[in-house]
């Protein structure tokens, strides 16, 4: 019996230190989301701008520009995915990763050729095990993305797009990354950057502006120089902006699903805890029977000698 009691309590010191680490890593999580909430509210106006003033040279000129022309017969489109570099997340990447799956599927049901881009290692890892093509893959900063990991990840992206498809140019380019919504609710969704979708830009562009109607500009020297000039940024700030929200929705994962582990742990130790004491009882039960037996049986043989 005392060795059972060794056990729980070599158990409950292993929970105990295991719990001291859950911890820790939710309240790293929990500073590091604040930190990235604020990133991602402060990188929105930039984007939200960028946007109204692309819409607004797309919209007030004729010129047809490879970022915002649709093709007549798109043949190849590029898939960027973000997912994490760490796990200890809960479901965070897999559900990126899913829905990247759902999104290419629906790509080549409609004669496309996928080309993937996966920024995280965990991205990095679910392609390569599978042995699936990846033409370029980023990592080692989803948990704290810079506007330089953003146009690192943009560059290719962007001369890809600008590239004949004869070439090894895409006609499309999609995103999967995952919305931060707010603490408890983090969703993964994809979204086409370019070509650049007129109507869904005024309506953000609006909706930032709060209704306002966009201003007549002119155009210097060519509104296809300022095409040349704006859509790169627009697009580099939209990756940026979901590198942000990428990381927001991971910390938030990672403080969720560390504090359920904390509370896990918590219970596993109470549980522990309750057995130790019952085989505490149990032994010292024992003990004393084994007294009260040997008392006995001492008395009833010195009443047999007398």
């Amino acid at each position: 019996m005392g060795a059972k009691l060794r056990v729980y309590k070599r158990r409950i010191r292993s929970v105990s230190a295991t719990k001291k680490i859950t911890k820790a890593m939710e309240m790293i999580a929990a500073s590091r989301v604040v930190k990235a909430q604020r990133q991602v509210a402060a990188s929105t106006p930039y984007a939200s701008e960028l946007t109204r003033a692309v819409t607004a040279v797309a919209t007030g000129s004729n010129t047809q520009h490879p970022l915002t022309t649709e093709a007549e017969n798109p043949t190849r489109a590029a898939l960027l995915l973000i997912t994490s570099d760490r796990g200890l997340a809960g479901g965070y990447s897999s559900n990126v990763i899913k829905a990247a799956e759902q999104l290419t599927e629906r790509l080549k049901a409609e004669g496309k050729e996928v080309d993937a881009y996966i920024v995280g290692r965990k991205g990095v890892s679910y392609y390569s095990f599978r042995e699936r093509k990846v033409v370029e893959s980023w990592t080692g900063f989803t948990d704290s993305p810079t506007y330089a990991d953003a146009k690192a990840v943009a560059a290719p992206l962007i001369a890809a797009v600008q590239k004949d498809t004869a070439e090894g140019g895409v006609d499309e380019l999609h995103i999967v990354t995952t919305e931060f919504i707010s603490m408890m609710t983090q969703t993964a969704i994809d979204d086409r950057l370019l070509p650049l979708s007129l109507d869904k830009a005024a309506e953000e562009s609006a909706e930032a502006s709060k209704g306002e109607i966009l201003p007549l500009f002119d155009f210097e020297p060519s509104a296809e120089d300022v095409l040349d000039a704006l859509l790169p940024r627009y697009v580099e700030s939209r990756i940026y902006n979901a590198l942000l929200q990428a990381a927001a929705s991971k910390h938030a994962a990672t403080r969720r699903a560390m504090k359920s582990a904390t509370d896990n742990a918590e219970e596993l130790i109470k549980s522990l805890s309750r057995l130790a004491n019952a085989a505490r009882q149990a032994e010292i039960t024992q003990e004393i029977s084994e007294i009260v037996g040997g008392a006995s049986a001492l008395a009833d043989a010195t009443a047999g000698s007398d």
